[in-house]
């Protein structure tokens, strides 16, 4: 049995594998845009290798838009930017298809925003986010917080179980609603359904604007879906 600080250093490997693909992957004179969490740390940390092919960096979140100035990137609003050359992300689950679900770090409506402005998405993940069926991972819904109730009570209607993410206000001020137990059958259908909810910002379903490849890690390489 391999011990816990194995698997840590397998899953942080693999990770970098991923992030590493995607960086190959940035054209010349760039308009990148950048997602949240952990495995896309990875790729940022990668970032300063490619410097000169970046023409403007954009981010997700407060949290990405300080590890890249951290590194000496300027990030530019959306708003100057227009239509992005490329977007690159994690998720927290993938299938097979590459619908996904993300959110667990909070910044869905960022995300969302940046793949539907980029002209191309490319997810990294690390291998244990495939799934076979979206769901195992808590759905994350944002909502705008005095409809926090109403969205809970139809997101039972639908089956799941809504847990508030105590503690958690989104850059944009709102609440994350964690939606457990969600038989998610259609990925497509479920995305259009809950975003028509009022009250709710967005769902962490990414199923009508899938990423042009998922990059998968693994300890020794990638693979593609």
């Amino acid at each position: 049995m391999r011990s816990n600080k194995a698997d840590k250093e397998a899953a942080l490997a693999a990770k970098r594998h991923a992030a590493q693909a995607a960086i190959e992957r940035i054209p010349h004179d760039c308009l990148l845009g950048v997602g949240t969490g952990s495995t896309t740390n990875e790729f940022i940390a990668l970032l300063p290798q490619v410097r000169d092919r970046i023409s403007k960096v954009v981010s997700s979140s407060e949290a990405t838009t300080a590890l890249l100035r951290d590194l000496g990137f300027e990030v530019s609003p959306l708003s100057q930017c227009g239509t992005l050359d490329l977007y690159v992300d994690g998720a927290d689950e993938t299938d097979e298809h590459r619908r996904l679900i993300k959110g667990g770090g909070g910044a869905l409506t960022g995300e969302k925003i940046l793949v539907a402005s980029s002209r191309r998405f490319v997810c990294i993940v690390d291998e244990s986010k495939r799934v076979k069926l979206l769901g195992k991972f808590p759905l994350p819904v944002e909502v705008i917080p005095m409809a926090r109730s109403a969205v809970a009570r139809k997101l039972v209607a639908m089956g799941g179980q809504p847990q508030y993410r105590e503690g958690m206000i989104t850059d944009y001020g709102n609440e994350i609603l964690d939606v457990h137990n969600l038989k998610i059958l259609d990925p497509e259908e479920m995305e259009s359904e809950i975003n028509q909810v009022p009250g709710v910002v967005t769902v962490g379903l990414f199923a009508r604007q899938r990423p042009e490849v998922v990059i998968v890690g693994t300890p020794s390489g990638t693979c593609t879906l």
